[in-house]
């Protein structure tokens, strides 16, 4: 697939759906001044049967799917209706030393850090090509199992998961180090080796995206992989790794034929010569060797810390909320002082100056907050208005607000599915109730959506204080609050006084008003006159407790290898 800039894939499967489907979407009486229900007709339809069915449920480990060692298997649920849609596999410690001595084995005695670069970016390449053809089942399953919205899933995530192979497969034999000059007869050089063996925790809210972050630039880079899912969202990191098993067996299946019959042919090979050749060299050509990826599906408190704290992982990676990423650090550090990225939460300020486009930054600002069920990250969910548009943008966004489509994720021009799971649906509703007790002011929404599922109205605040918490906490749902400044200088300091940094947004008509604040704010991204724009070359962290490292692009790299300086004597050279 040609490369595609990830902000006009999302721009066009998320943009405003069609008169016909907003009609069908009444408002019930009103409760309290100018605050609108929403209807529930979309939810408590029969919901629609995804189109694909569930066939990789157990741990991947040294190239076979298997049980748990304990034999244990917990369920995933469908945040449609709260229903169980698989039982998987339940990994603990003794599956993550299963996983972690495959990986160290197949580092230290495998095929994969031996292999040519050019052969592994082949392989992340065919793989790619696999990701694009299964791409529809794919789509369903992380819309079932996640809630998100197909179109999103289809017409954004997808392409974007292809992308980032695509891009991290050129980069595998591109990597190398440098010859470096010194003070006097030496020839200096630092080779850039991979660091061995990977541990890897993502999140539930974008599961592709976040396997294709941290598996590309490891494998890449020729490390080996344990991968921990997420409780929530198991199944389609696992269908993936079936991907990376068929890659293999597509390419011991082409090679050997084709080097089957020219030994036949022309170096007079008998079959059975043949044969034996193919059962010596089967594993170093056949693609992903067994043990290169492993994939353990299991709870935080248990797999994840055994896999954060485990003495034979040389790196550790972790996508998640900041309180999680804290005690991971600390397991790695008392294990054997693991390298470790963390990329954590944020509570991100979207800046909106007086000369802004006004419905621009309406439509971006509803984007930045309420894209993917506001599960993101990255969310604009501290929107600062200049106090001179601030009443004009507070009435449209929420007008935009009320017109958001909210139902089964799999039906055609829907734009906002459920909350993940119980938990976060019964958190976001808390949030909504402190900014109630706060005194915000709640524009519309502010309830559950339906009577089935962990669907939420979308929820608009205005009159929002920096001290409450609705502007302070994340909150990982569809609730934006929205401030009032007077003056840049004022707002940028409000801006950055938090313990987050992970990205922000600026929307100006002034060249110099967007110099001094991309240059102020203390955030990993800043956008400006745009949001949420995604590629695979650009970089991707925070400041302060957002995280540490990042992730995307070339810096990505620099977490999977390490340095090793190499200095010879010269006698007698020709120059220095």
């Amino acid at each position: 697939m040609a490369a595609r800039r990830i902000s006009s894939l999302l721009s066009r499967s998320l943009s405003a759906s069609s008169p016909s489907l907003l009609s069908s979407l009444g408002k019930n009486s009103s409760r309290g001044r100018g605050i609108s229900r929403f209807s529930t007709a979309a939810v408590l339809e029969e919901p629609i049967t995804p189109p694909v069915q569930i066939n990789y449920t157990q741990n991947l480990i040294n190239g076979q799917f298997v049980d748990a060692a304990s034999g244990k298997t917990f369920p995933t649920y469908d945040p449609r209706t709260g229903e169980v849609i698989a039982n998987v596999a339940e990994g603990d410690v003794e599956d993550i030393n299963r996983a972690v001595a495959a990986a160290r084995k197949a580092f230290d005695e495998g095929p994969w850090p031996k292999m040519t670069a050019y052969e592994r970016s082949r392989i992340l390449l065919r793989f790619a090509d696999l990701v694009e053809k299964h791409s529809d089942e794919l789509a369903a399953l992380e819309t079932w199992n996640c809630g998100k919205p197909y179109e999103q899933s289809a017409k954004s995530e997808l392409p974007m998961l292809v992308r980032l192979f695509h891009y991290y497969a050129g980069w595998a034999d591109k990597i190398h180090g440098l010859t470096v000059p010194g003070d006097g007869k030496y020839h200096i050089q630092t080779l850039h080796e991979p660091i061995g063996v990977a541990g890897q925790i993502i999140p539930w809210n974008f599961p592709l995206i976040m396997f294709a972050w941290k598996v590309g630039p490891a494998l890449a880079c020729g490390n080996t992989i344990v991968l921990k899912t997420a409780e929530q969202t198991p199944l389609t990191a696992l269908y993936v790794a079936k991907l990376f098993l068929e890659v293999a067996f597509k390419i011991f299946i082409v090679y050997y034929l084709y080097q089957g019959l020219y030994v036949i042919i022309f170096k007079k090979w008998s079959p059975s010569c043949v044969l034996h050749s193919i059962s010596r060299d089967a594993q170093t050509i056949a693609g992903l060797p067994p043990g290169v990826l492993n994939i353990v599906s299991g709870y935080g408190p248990t797999a994840g810390a055994a896999l954060a704290s485990h003495m034979d992982v040389d790196k550790l990676a972790f996508t998640g909320s900041t309180t999680t990423g804290q005690i991971v650090l600390q397991l790695a550090a008392k294990s054997n002082l693991k390298s470790v990225t963390l990329e954590l939460g944020g509570k991100s300020p979207f800046i909106i100056c007086e000369d802004a486009d006004i419905d621009h930054a309406v439509e971006q600002a509803h984007f930045a907050l309420f894209f993917n069920q506001g599960q993101c990250c990255c969310a604009g969910s501290r929107t600062y208005v200049h106090e001179r548009v601030y009443d004009e943008f507070v009435e449209k966004s929420k007008a935009r607000a009320i017109k958001r489509i909210v139902g089964d994720p799999f039906k055609k021009g829907i734009e906002q599915g459920p909350q993940i799971d119980s938990e976060q649906f019964q958190k976001v509703l808390r949030y909504i109730r402190s900014g109630i007790e706060s005194n915000a002011t709640l524009e519309c929404g502010g309830d559950r959506f339906g009577t089935r599922g962990y669907f939420v109205q979308p929820t608009v605040f205005s009159n929002v204080q920096d001290d409450m918490l609705i502007a302070q906490d994340e909150i990982f749902g569809p609730v934006q609050s929205i401030l009032k400044f007077k003056d840049i200088n004022d707002v940028i300091r409000r801006a950055n006084t938090t313990r987050y940094g992970l990205a922000a947004g600026v929307f100006t008509k002034s060249v110099e008003t967007a110099n001094t604040a991309m240059r102020a704010l203390r955030a990993g991204t800043v956008w400006i006159n745009c949001y949420d724009v995604f590629d695979a070359a650009i970089p991707f962290g925070g400041y302060k407790m957002s995280g540490i490292g990042r992730e995307k692009g070339i810096y990505s790299l620099n977490n999977y290898l390490q340095v090793k300086a190499v200095v010879t004597p010269l006698k007698n050279p020709a120059w220095l």
